[in-house]
């Protein structure tokens, strides 16, 4: 053991501690039957203050990491990634100091488990099982990064023959806090409002924090749902590390209602992901009877096998069942603050605490005492796997796209974090009339370790054994990236079809063709980074145009409607410069910009048509605060600003009313409740020539209040037979549609259509809300098809109304122009295939025809 104590004065820096009630110190927590090294410091001695005190911020708590994993022998410490705020996030290494200086052994030989040509050979009867300790993925649920400390500590005092057996047959990997920007900022509030005196009513501000709360990372995305898509750098770090170890058993440390108890899986058996073997649920209500019987002995209460469920992958608790572990979702009810009322009497934060560090033990015990299974679970899951794909149908899956290489990239890039093989096609072949060449397609094999997850990613179920999902139902990626896709049976697949495994992914090469012009230049909008391409420009003063018709150049290279136009001539910088920035905003976003030599196009409009339109650079305000959903303005804020270096600017609700608005020609409002803001103040400024986006609740708020002209279907008043009242709840659970993918019809000659190229484009749907066709031709630029379902749950009756209704609405008003769309074209950074569509939104709005909009009636 090192000096701790020397590190302890350093540490503490004059942190002072403040006596209350609800003090409870380390007596109340750690097991009554363990000794402790007195040499190693408490929590309260490096931290000021008693475990439960005061809410832990993410600052002490990456303090206190350091501190104990470089005085400790028995634990290491890593930094795996920084948050979009730059706070870093650890991975404890936590074993016995044999098993340490072994540890890239141990990691090697435990990876065999994985591969089937060498998990046969590895003996596991002295190989140790992994157990990966996630706590507190969403900020403002924080009892599991507090309890974190405890089980630090605990794992480095403990003394004994126990805790010797225990670190030499597991290594723990511990994550303290998976969101430390959400963490950070719940405990700044609930410490911030927290008097000397702990109040309990629930009226209290300590537990109403501010929108938008602390659940969230930097960009309010709920990073439990990022295992799959993986948008964000917690999640991507996070990931490589799990991967790198392959853990055996994952807990993911959760809070819910205050008024609820204590929540283990497994959840609700019949809503198992079909993908996620038997076994594992077997596994995993066998480790619940650990922890029944650790919170039995403390006296808490609990329930299992209910409410939650192990379907949508992307979660922490089930991301880990489709690699060959078990994962575990903990819920905790929630204090929210420091002490809080509820149905139960006062519930403290130490209970809450004590709570998740007690089945962070039950955990351990339970892994420990079930090494040889988990072990044999995961070689045995991965055998099975590829014997599974020896036998299936799918052989491979193809994607790409000629016309947009960075989306088929992006979607490249992501399935190979997940550890799946990815090749190139060795040579062109075509499939459902779609060529697919070496330079923009991707090629998946099934027959690898990682089936399972490839099907997950890949398939379009539509059956499902229950009707109610606790969260999406379908998530099918080249869906979602709107990409030209196969599944390729052996009919039509071969394994000397597979051309270079990509092993590093390189960023689509763009470029001006054609040397420098003294006339102009033209790029296409097809490629995914075409609007940031054009925002660069616009950045800059460089004046642009748009093409609202198609035209030939002299190469007989054919533009597409949207082609934006760079004259050379009237710009703030000499054809040198421009030539210079065309250049360099081709690379940056893999774009081709082709020089013009003269305007006379042999087909097609000239370049000095009037059908070549003036375009203004977007100035954007976001409505963002009470109200407005969190997660929905957050995949904006997030769309717009990190990845396509545009600056809008975030408006709250409750200052709406007070301010100018002639500064933005462009307004989004995400799904939410606007009934504060002034409708006369908007209904005024569009018509002065402004853009209105609503999206989901927004889009029927415009509605509701004759901004634009718009109208929803109405719910159907029916004759309802009575029914039994214990099944209400998933009664009317089925009319919810959670999330499913829908086919949808564009008009590939409207401006919101501009950069596609295909008619047919799948969209997510999340909510109930369906629009009706407009009365003008013209006015709805994406319909529903007469059979849209093309994955996931949706009942009868919503199918119906689904069929043939409207996507988007355009309304014009005044001079301005209202965009309804009643999905949200962004979900979750990873639906890159409709991103587009709100983007052509943004900077084509100005540009619709007042009279192809639904003019306001």
């Amino acid at each position: 053991m090192k000096n701790l104590r020397a590190l302890v004065v350093a540490a503490v820096l004059g942190l002072t501690q403040a006596a209350t009630a609800q003090q409870a110190d380390l007596s109340y927590f750690l097991p009554k039957e363990v000794q402790y090294n007195k040499d190693v410091p408490t929590p309260k001695e490096l931290l000021g203050y008693n475990v439960g005190e005061w809410h832990v911020s993410h600052d002490q708590l990456a303090m206190y990491m350091r501190i104990m994993a470089e005085a400790s022998d028995r634990m290491t410490i890593t930094e795996y990634g920084r948050t979009h705020e730059n706070r870093p996030l650890y991975l404890l290494t936590v074993t016995s100091p044999e098993n340490l200086k072994n540890i890239e052994t141990i990691k090697a030989n435990h990876k065999k488990l994985t591969n089937p040509s060498e998990s046969g050979s590895v003996n596991i009867k002295d190989m140790p099982a992994v157990v990966w300790m996630g706590y507190s993925v969403h900020g403002n649920e924080p009892s599991g990064s507090n309890a974190s400390l405890l089980a630090v500590y605990h794992l480095a005092a403990a003394q004994g023959p126990e805790i010797e057996k225990l670190l030499k047959e597991t290594v723990i990997l511990i994550d303290p806090s998976i969101n430390p920007d959400g963490l950070n900022r719940f405990a700044s509030w609930v410490n911030t409002h927290r008097g000397k005196n702990l109040v309990t009513d629930n009226n209290s501000a300590e537990f109403d924090e501010v929108w938008p709360r602390g659940r969230t990372n930097h960009y309010w995305f709920d990073l439990n749902r990022d295992w799959l898509p993986l948008q964000h750098p917690e999640s991507k770090g996070r990931l490589a590390k799990f991967h790198e170890w392959k853990p055996n058993v994952l807990t993911d440390h959760h809070e819910m209602g205050t008024n609820a108890t204590f929540f283990f899986q497994p959840g609700i058996p019949s809503r198992n992901n079909p993908l996620t073997p038997e076994n594992n649920f077997k596994l995993t209500q066998k480790m619940g009877g650990y922890h029944a019987k650790a919170l039995d002995k403390i006296g808490s209460f609990y329930y299992t096998e209910e409410s939650y469920d192990d379907f949508y992958y992307g979660k922490g608790s089930t991301y880990p069942d489709v690699n060959g572990s078990v994962g575990i979702l903990f819920e905790q009810a929630s204090s929210r603050g420091h002490a809080q009322e509820s149905v139960n009497g006062v519930l403290s934060f130490p209970f809450t605490i004590r709570n998740q560090f007690t089945t962070t033990l039950s955990t351990l015990e339970a892994a420990q005492a079930m090494r040889e299974e988990l072990l044999t679970h995961q070689r045995d899951f991965y055998k099975n796997a590829l014997n599974e794909a020896k036998k299936a149908p799918v052989k491979a899956y193809v994607f790409g796209s000629e016309q947009d290489k960075a989306k088929a990239y992006h979607l490249a890039e992501i399935i190979k974090q997940h550890q799946i093989e990815v090749y190139r096609p060795k040579e062109a072949f075509k499939i459902n009339n779609t060529t697919y060449t070496p330079e923009n397609a991707y090629i998946i094999p099934t027959e690898q370790p990682q089936h399972r997850l490839i099907e997950a990613m890949f398939e379009k179920r539509t059956t499902f054994q229950d009707s109610l999902f606790y969260d999406i139902s379908a998530w099918t990626f080249p869906l979602a990236f709107d990409l030209e896709h196969a599944a390729l049976s052996s009919k039509n697949f071969k394994s000397s079809q597979l051309g270079q495994k990509v092993e590093q992914l390189t960023f689509p090469a763009g470029e001006v063709v054609g040397g420098k012009s003294d006339y102009a230049y033209v790029f296409e909008w097809h490629g995914y980074y075409a609007p940031r391409a054009l925002n660069n420009l616009m950045e800059r003063g460089i004046v642009t145009r748009v093409a609202t018709d198609k035209f030939t150049n002299g190469a007989n290279k054919q533009f597409d409607y949207g082609s934006i136009l760079v004259p050379v001539a009237g710009q703030p910088v000499n054809a040198e410069e421009l030539h210079k920035t065309l250049q360099e905003v081709a690379s940056k976003n893999g774009i081709t910009v082709h020089a013009m030599a003269t305007g006379l196009m042999p087909q097609g409009i000239k370049l000095g048509s009037p059908m070549m339109l003036s375009l203004q650079q977007p100035k954007v305000m976001m409505l963002i605060g009470d109200g407005v959903n969190s997660y929905d303005i957050g995949e904006v804020w997030h769309l717009l600003d990190n990845r396509f270096d545009m600056k809008p600017t975030l408006v709250k609700t409750n200052n709406f009313n007070r301010i100018g608005l002639n500064k933005y020609n462009v307004i989004v409002m995400a799904d939410g409740n606007y009934n504060s803001i002034s409708k006369d103040k908007l209904r005024s400024w569009v018509q002065q020539g402004g853009t209105v986006i609503g999206m989901g609740e927004a889009a029927k708020w415009l509605a509701d209040n004759g901004i634009g002209n718009i109208t929803f279907k109405k719910d159907e008043e029916e004759t309802k037979a009575r029914k039994p009242y214990a099944d209400m709840d998933n009664t009317e659970g089925a009319q919810v549609i959670g999330g499913a993918i829908f086919e949808t019809r564009l008009d590939l000659t409207h401006p919101l259509a501009y950069g596609y190229t295909d008619a047919q484009m799948p969209i997510f749907r999340s909510n109930t809300l369906f629009m009706e066709r407009s009365k003008s031709p013209y006015a709805n630029p994406v319909m529903y098809t007469s059979n849209p379902l093309m994955a996931g749950y949706v009942s009868k009756p919503n199918l119906e109304k689904v069929k043939n209704s409207a996507a988007v609405d355009v309304s014009a008003l005044g001079a301005g122009k209202v965009i309804a769309m009643p999905d949200n074209p962004n979900f979750r950074a990873f639906w890159y295939g409709t991103n587009k569509l709100f983007l052509n939104s943004i900077f084509f709005g100005q540009i619709i025809s007042g009279s192809s909009a639904r003019a306001e009636e």
